[in-house]
């Protein structure tokens, strides 16, 4: 068994070759239970939590373990909100394989599945891209959406100038080509994006629903407490729901629970989850009116592919 770090996480990974593997990988059959999200304090309004995400295929076993602390930032500029481990073994044998930094593959799986269902349902000639938030998975998410479409200008929306400069300066450094920008006003941004990215923490909805335009793709990531939402129910109620499994989402996601609580939204209304996309069993996007929106809280399986794909990369 070998122990991968982030750095060998980070030299092995391209979004082209993980997004190909997590499209073989939700295509093919596996098994994934309901992950489970330990809150580690339940009076407090922190939301601390540890959690256990286990899944197999016909190749891998994989669990991850990982800790969400998203006060960590604030308390010190060197600490993160998630740490994870994730262990493989051989289907097989049951040998295990390689313990793989979590923390760097998470950043990289969940950007990846974003832009896998947005390869679905965004349209063919979406060419501007809103990214809501700053933390660690904003420059993620927009390199990652850039090499599924044709992205041309990029803006970057967030609550410090700072932390908005510093995510300007990582997408450049990757896509100096793309036009990249401090969002001054969802107001005027939102309308204006073709694609929107949220990848905040925020417990309240970060934009009115009026906003979004037809032919629109919302992805939606920074949220798994079913109490908190990033988009307001309207958003929902007039989009073509997907999410990344129900397994999770239905348990965990305030963008869907919220609504179903008011009356507005029922479950099964969501369209279907990415492996069905992925199987081809439900399709994405078929005319350029529709607003899509995609839901993830994260799965074990993507968890799984990317740790197997850097595990064989490292070979």
């Amino acid at each position: 068994m070998i122990i991968i770090p982030a750095e060998v996480v980070h030299n092995s990974l391209t979004f082209a070759d993980l997004i190909q593997t997590l499209q073989l990988t939700f295509s093919k059959p596996f098994s994934m239970p309901q992950r489970k999200v330990y809150e580690l304090d339940e009076n407090s309004s922190s939301h601390d939590a540890f959690a256990v995400l286990p899944s197999w295929n016909d190749e891998t076993i994989a669990v991850k373990a990982f800790t969400y602390l998203p006060d960590n930032p604030k308390q010190s500029a060197d600490l993160k909100s998630i740490y994870a481990q994730i262990m493989i073994f051989d289907r097989s044998t049951g040998l295990p394989q390689a313990v793989v930094d979590g923390t760097s593959a998470t950043y990289w799986r969940t950007a990846a599945v974003s832009a896998l269902a947005c390869d679905y349902l965004a349209r063919s000639d979406a060419s501007t891209l809103l990214i809501c938030g700053t933390g660690n998975l904003a420059a993620y998410m927009a390199l990652a959406h850039a090499s599924v479409r044709n992205i041309k200008e990029i803006k970057v929306w967030g609550r410090s100038s700072n932390k908005i400069q510093h995510v300007v300066d990582e997408i450049l450094q990757k896509r100096p080509d793309i036009i990249v920008s401090e969002s001054q006003s969802l107001e005027d941004d939102v309308p204006w994006a073709d694609i929107i990215s949220c990848a905040t923490r925020s417990p309240v909805p970060l934009f009115s629903s009026s906003l979004v335009t037809e032919g629109t793709h919302v992805d939606l990531v920074g949220n798994h407490v079913k109490t908190c939402r990033e988009v307001d129910t309207q958003l929902v109620v007039r989009s073509e729901v997907y999410v990344d499994a129900k397994v999770n989402t239905f348990s965990e996601a305030g963008e869907l629970l919220m609504p179903v609580k008011e009356g507005a939204f029922n479950l099964d209304e969501v369209k279907g989850e990415l492996s069905q996309l992925c199987k081809g069993d439900v399709y994405g996007r078929d005319n350029d009116k529709d607003i899509t929106l995609f839901k993830s809280v994260g799965t074990a399986l993507a968890d799984l592919a990317c740790a197997q794909l850097v595990y064989q990369k490292t070979l």
